[in-house]
């Protein structure tokens, strides 16, 4: 049996804090600027609600400008993938955001019957995608090591099966790989250092 969460919603249709993924989702999706995350006590929820949600979404902490400060190492103007997946397989869905304010670039989904692996390699790839036909130079981080090799490889390693189901995710996997074996990228692809850091800006709040 999964660990109850409990998901505080600091910038969202209505803040607060709630008990399920389904009300926190109500509160956030389609959100402009949304800002939420999951915690694995209602104690720590209700003292993360109101406090300063910098303290725990990724690695950013607003200054008394409004603006953010970026932890030391992290490239300024880089953009930052991340994926969610609600089981394994389960619905996907992933994005980017930029990492200076974690103003969101793309995000696609959710998908049926998909893995976070995927949505992570997919993710990696859209960015790359966009990078080249903005003709932006910058980094692209990313927490998930696998999806960075199948990156490097220009196969999604996979050991999902392909459904009717999940015709769709395997659709953008062909897409993806199409377009790594096409296409050249000067983009770095970077691991982000979650333990120095915090969460990946474009972590979904989810965990």
């Amino acid at each position: 049996m999964a660990a109850k969460k409990y998901y505080v919603v600091w910038r969202g249709a209505t803040p607060g804090v709630y008990t399920t993924w389904d009300e926190c989702k109500a509160q956030v999706s389609g959100y402009d600027g949304a800002l939420y995350k999951s915690f694995s006590s209602l104690e720590t929820a209700r003292k993360a609600f109101s406090g300063n949600p910098w303290r725990y979404i990724g690695s950013a902490k607003n200054n008394v400008s409004g603006k953010k400060l970026l932890a030391e190492g992290v490239i300024s103007g880089s953009l930052a993938v991340d994926a969610a997946c609600s089981g394994n397989p389960g619905k996907m869905e992933y994005r980017g955001v930029w990492v200076d304010d974690y103003t969101e670039v793309f995000r696609v989904g959710p998908y049926d019957d998909g893995t976070n692996n995927i949505g992570e390699f997919l993710a990696i790839v859209h960015a790359l995608a966009l990078c080249k036909k903005e003709n932006r130079a910058v980094a692209i981080y990313s927490d998930s090591v696998n999806a960075m090799k199948w990156v490097k490889k220009k196969k999604c390693n996979t050991k999902l099966l392909q459904t009717s189901a999940n015709r769709p995710v395997f659709e953008l996997i062909e897409r993806a790989e199409k377009w790594l074996q096409e296409n050249t990228y000067v983009n770095p692809i970077l691991k982000w250092n979650t333990e120095h850091w915090g969460e990946n800006p474009a972590d979904f709040g989810r965990k």
